[in-house]
Formats: structure tokens, sequence, C-alpha cells
């Protein structure tokens, strides 16, 4: 049997199972860099998935408590495109994927993890980066570690704000 190694992912293991909407709670936390939150906007704002299906993968939620995509303000839909866009750009940079799965999923039935508040996926795409590991062991290897992730992130898309006129 071969064994694969992840020894970082016992973070994963030992986390406490939140009460309540991490779209809700995290950015009243004010403790960005531990709920993974990587650019605050003024209706909306960026966070990693801390259970990605790739590296990269990141979610994008307006701070309201909102289940419809419907019911969204047009304020809070522009702004969740915009910040939609600046993460793929800082994806882009900082990853070069071949290509994204964007959606979202409103409703169990539709794969919602999180019901009641919206938001947008943004899934890095590599050639290749399905393979046998799901299939034939329902594994998924993940190859590098969210932390890590997070700061190269963090980084690129500082570097994309302080070079434009709007983030």
């Amino acid at each position: 049997m071969e064994r694969l190694w992840a020894p970082w992912r016992i973070e994963y293991v030992r986390m406490e199972k939140m009460e309540g909407c991490i779209f809700c709670k995290f950015p009243r936390d004010n403790r960005d860099e531990e709920n993974l939150i990587l650019y605050r906007g003024k209706y909306a704002f960026i966070i990693m998935n801390n259970y990605p299906y790739n590296p990269g993968h990141v979610m994008v939620a307006p701070y309201r408590h909102v289940g419809n995509l419907e019911d969204l303000s047009d304020e809070e839909v522009l702004e969740m495109h915009h910040l939609t866009s600046l993460a793929i750009r800082a994806i882009k940079n900082a990853m070069n994927p071949g290509g994204f799965n964007i959606g979202i999923n409103i409703g169990r039935v539709a794969g919602a993890g999180i019901e009641g508040h919206v938001h947008v996926h943004i899934v890095p795409r590599w050639n290749g980066d399905t393979n046998f590991m799901p299939v034939l062991a329902d594994t998924k290897v993940i190859v590098q570690g969210i932390r890590e992730n997070y700061s190269e992130l963090r980084k690129e898309l500082e570097k994309i704000i302080s070079s434009s006129e709007r983030p």
C-alpha cells in the first residue's frame, strides 16, 4: 500500500465545528489572516476556501446575509463581480492556471455547503489536475498548504491594487 503523507492537514481534522455563518462571523472578527480573508471591499469580500478543491480556491461573498442572488442589491452584485475578476487576475498571476471553474451553489441540492449566504466559488484548474486519486482512492491531493497559498495570493492582490487606480 502506498502512503500519502500530508501532515499539515491535521489542522482540518482537529478544527472545531463552528456555529453560525462564516461569511457573517469572519469579517466581524477582524482577524483577516487567521480567517483567510484576502481582500475587503465596501459590500463584499474575498476569502479562501478552507476546504479547497484545488489550491487557490477562493470565494467572494457579500457582507450582508442574503441567501438568494436575486435579493442582492445592485451595489453588491457589481462589487461581487468586480472582486471575482480581481481574484481571477491574482490567481492567474500567482499560480498560472490553465482555466477556472466559477460557480454559485444556491440550496443544499445544488451543492451549497453554506446555505443561506450566497457566495461565488472561484476554482483554478490545471491540465491534469483531475487524475486517478479521486476515482480510485476517493482522495483529492492538494499540493500547497493553505497558509502559504494565502500569503502568495494576498501579495499578488496587494500588487494589483497598488498598481491600479481602483481595486
